[in-house]
């Protein structure tokens, strides 16, 4: 059985990464049917500090094949993907492709496969967060229709799918698998070990800050709501520190707009090690990515959201998140709010952590029931 798995964004990786293991335990069974994993980078994130970090410290495996294909609009992005995934699909013949989340290389990924016929299974299924303006929600709902596996996180991201008549599409599997970055955040977090620097800041700071990031096209490419979410986090860092690892596109727009940063501690990009130790030792989390307000959860810590909506409304539902928008008040007063009450924090949201493991065994279960 020949897997072909499409990256080639940060959380992509993380994902991928789970996944990867999985698959090595399970050709390590007696008698399995044995799977070979093929990687494609796509390379939509492509630097020393945003992608080769990843694989050495996640201990994820080379590439099989890098594209090389980053940076230009949308469209174009998309269709240079396509054209050389297509590529690659045709000289490995896989008996399914496997692509993570909601970006440009998830929707080319899952295209170039349906056009050729290969089933696809798309992990991170379901999720919707009903503002298609966002180019993350029409990837995913495109995605979705024309996968095979649909391997959803959670019960809500199900009923997403069975809202929109998946029952219908032919050929359709939907499986609430539970959340592979959930796996990730147990495994990981257990050997991670921060960089000098890192671990010197956090000292430093004496484990009481907050922490940042800002890297939506929606928040950075608007200047009032860039403005915003900074002159909010340079109040909030007057009384408490906050440390912003800097996105470089956000970097380059703080200078195109002339905004100043004095009291916010900004630093490069880092890795998931360093990530998941800034997480394990801050007060909350502000941010405007999708993922991190998961893993703010998985740490049990408070999350301040700079969207108008989330894909992950159980964590609103519940208290853990608060999506403020981008108005320096009202995240402010967000930030206010934040230790008011204790969080009863229930860890069932996501899966037991045995995700990866449960969507290998899935993918074998259904090729061997063909293939008889």
């Amino acid at each position: 059985m020949k897997i072909v798995t499409i990256v080639g964004a940060r959380p992509q990786f993380v994902k991928a990464a789970v996944v990867s293991r999985a698959i090595n335990a399970h050709n390590l069974k007696k008698n399995s049917r044995k799977i070979k994993e093929v990687i494609v980078h796509t390379g939509q994130h492509y630097d020393e500090n945003m992608s080769n970090v990843f694989f050495e410290e996640m201990r994820i495996p080379s590439p099989d094949y890098l594209l090389g294909l980053s940076g230009g609009m949308h469209g174009s992005m998309t269709g240079q993907m396509l054209i050389k995934i297509e590529e690659v699909l045709r000289e490995e013949a896989p008996d399914i492709v496997l692509v993570y989340g909601d970006t440009n290389s998830t929707l080319a990924g899952a295209l170039a496969a349906a056009k050729l016929h290969i089933p696809v299974a798309h992990v991170e299924a379901g999720l919707r967060s009903f503002n298609m303006e966002m180019p993350e929600e029409v990837n995913r709902i495109l995605t979705d229709r024309i996968s095979t596996y649909l391997f959803c996180p959670t019960k809500q991201a199900v009923n997403n799918l069975f809202a929109e008549g998946a029952e219908k599409w032919p050929g359709a599997r939907v499986y609430n698998a539970g959340d592979v970055m959930y796996d990730a955040v147990l495994y990981y977090k257990t050997i991670a070990a921060p960089s000098w620097e890192i671990d010197e800041l956090v000292n430093k700071l004496g484990y009481n800050y907050y922490l940042a990031t800002v890297h939506r096209a929606e928040n950075t490419d608007n200047y009032e709501r860039f403005s915003n979410i900074v002159q909010a986090l340079e109040e909030i860092a007057a009384e408490t520190p906050v440390i912003l690892p800097l996105h470089p596109r956000a970097r380059n727009k703080l200078d195109t707009y002339g905004i100043a940063i004095k009291n916010i501690t900004c630093i490069d990009p880092v890795g998931y090690f360093d990530m998941l130790t800034l997480l394990n030792n801050t007060k909350a989390v502000f941010t405007d990515s999708g993922g991190l307000q998961k893993e703010a959860y998985f740490f049990q810590k408070p999350c301040i959201t700079f969207r108008d909506e989330t894909e992950w409304g159980e964590l609103v539902e519940n208290g853990f998140n608060a999506v403020v928008g981008a108005k320096a008040g009202s995240i402010v007063g967000a930030e206010k709010d934040l230790h008011q009450k204790d969080k009863l924090w229930d860890t069932g949201l996501y899966g037991d952590g045995q995700t990866g493991n449960r969507i290998v065994q899935l993918l074998v279960d259904q090729y061997e029931s063909i293939k008889v």
